[in-house]
């Protein structure tokens, strides 16, 4: 029998900015990022890129990043 492979998917970039008096910068996204895909992680959620300029930005800078993540 095979194992099951379990896919980690990630919101910590989209929810994780929800939570009262937590603002993350574009730059330190895309270090959450990179540290997530170190991780292994299979999916990231980077964000909402309509709520800002910031936002869209950080985005951007996520999925053009060579991660081996799907974002």
């Amino acid at each position: 029998m095979e194992p099951e492979y379990v896919r980690i998917f990630d919101t910590t970039l989209r929810d994780g900015e929800q939570t009262p008096g937590v603002s993350l910068t574009p730059e330190e996204k895309l270090e959450i990022a990179f540290q997530l895909d170190k991780l292994g992680v299979d999916v990231i959620e980077a964000g909402f890129p309509s709520a800002s300029k910031g936002e869209e930005r950080a985005v951007k800078e996520i999925a053009n990043a060579g991660l081996r993540a799907q974002v």
